[in-house]
């Protein structure tokens, strides 16, 4: 049995880390591409309420838990430096995620955790900067590839979802200005993000779409589009009453 054996609940901790990143550069330090991923400690009530109901919210979160470990091993079968970009405590993702590197989210919004993100990671050497979700389990790694590859001519790449938003965003350089004014959490990310790009004269790519994990869809397509993967399988296993 895996290390996150859904029927072992997280602790119920509300409370959040003072956090230091001043370090991030020693832990850290790297030139050439790095994945940022965002990811949020997996408690009842704060992950995946867009699915509940039909999910109680230990159910979600129990998926949450499973597609954050699935995109983590997946992202690192890229090859590339991956970073977790955390919002919670600090010793759980330390515990769940041994010898990564850990960046605090820190602002307020998001948008603004996400221009912190960035300008820390290429502060410490990495370059170009992919940030990605943490509920696209079955990404296919090509796409990560096909983002870096038009990264060395676009100053702004995504990987679009069919949702609206995006799974991943990349950057050449440090121009966090592309995610002010973006209508986060809704349908209109991605075009917000093309917008924001012709008026600040970035040049922006994007690959195919992908899809993430907002509704109870999504979880019927990842079921059939990945039955391997180990979220359909926990969906299969655990929620099969619902599909």
């Amino acid at each position: 049995m895996p290390w996150w054996n859904v029927r072992t609940l997280p602790n119920v901790d509300n409370s959040v880390d003072k956090v230091d990143n001043s370090s991030i550069g020693l832990i850290f330090n790297h030139s050439g591409p790095v994945i940022g991923l965002f990811a949020k400690q997996p408690l009842p009530g704060q992950v995946k309420t867009r699915l509940t109901p039909p999910l109680s919210a230990s159910q979600a979160c129990y998926l949450y838990q499973t597609s954050l470990q699935e995109t983590v091993n997946r992202l690192l079968s890229a090859g590339l430096p991956l970073v977790i970009c955390y919002a919670g405590r600090r010793d759980w993702f330390s515990t769940a995620f041994p010898g990564l590197p850990l960046l605090a989210q820190t602002g307020d919004g998001l948008g603004v955790r996400m221009s912190n993100a960035v300008q820390a990671l290429f502060a410490a050497g990495g370059g170009p900067v992919l940030l990605a979700g943490s509920d696209s389990p079955d990404l296919p790694i090509l796409l990560v590839e096909q983002i870096l590859e038009q990264l060395k001519e676009a100053d702004i790449a995504t990987v679009p979802c069919r949702d609206g938003g995006y799974t991943i965003v990349g950057m050449r350089q440090p121009t966090t200005e592309i995610f002010d004014g973006i209508p986060r959490s809704t349908s209109g990310v991605l075009e917000a993000t093309r917008r924001r790009s012709r008026q600040l004269g970035l040049s922006y790519h994007e690959t195919e779409c992908w899809e993430d994990l907002d509704d109870f869809a999504d979880l019927q397509r990842l079921v059939v589009r990945s039955p391997e993967s180990q979220t359909a399988r926990y969906i299969v296993s655990e929620l099969n009453e619902l599909l």
